[in-house]
């Protein structure tokens, strides 16, 4: 399996895969909390079989070239991924997205995965846009995406039901020729 260098610090970018299952249970259950207060992976993935089906749905997407998951891991730990939640290559076009446990919060660890990934998209799958779709009140979600230079094309106001509440979702994009994976 290949690992990819997210800085000096040691942390990694790998894929996600169903044989991690257990490890990725492990993960959500520390930051179960945190975590799901903006996104549903946490209402997903509660025991092993739901892990393992998660993943087996990516190991389907990345098999069909339609999605791709990777976790982020500092100090041989997973602490967090990134994704490409939907790609559309005919179209040129993904969706990115991420999560992260509290333990890893605030060292940069998102902005350089999302980086990497969305390198590799424009570079390697030719994608031309990637957005980032955010509720409003997530904060350093809405951070990374501006790191990442992406460019706030809107708001889907109370478009997103979650736990019984509606939510506004900000959509951030960023297109190839704007795209420098220095920034």
């Amino acid at each position: 399996m290949f690992a990819t260098s997210l800085g000096e610090d040691g942390a990694e970018l790998r894929p996600l895969e169903p044989w991690q299952a257990e490890e990725f249970l492990a993960h959500i259950d520390r930051g179960r909390e945190f975590i799901g207060r903006f996104v549903g992976l946490p209402d997903v993935v509660k025991d092993l079989a739901s892990s393992r089906a998660y993943l087996r749905s990516y190991a389907e997407k990345a098999m069909n070239d339609k999605g791709r998951i990777f976790g982020i891991w500092s100090d041989g730990k997973l602490v967090g991924g990134v994704m490409f939640r939907v790609m559309d290559l005919q179209h040129g076009s993904a969706e990115a997205g991420c999560w992260l446990e509290p333990s890893a919060a605030g060292k940069g660890l998102v902005t350089r995965a999302a980086r990497a990934i969305i390198d590799w998209g424009f570079a390697e799958r030719g994608l031309y846009r990637v957005e980032w779709q955010v509720a409003a009140g997530n904060k350093p979600s809405i951070a990374v995406a501006r790191r990442l230079g992406m460019t706030k094309d809107g708001v889907l106001r109370s478009s997103y039901l979650y736990r019984g509440q509606r939510h506004d979702i900000e959509v951030w994009s960023v297109l190839a020729p704007e795209w420098s994976s220095d920034r």
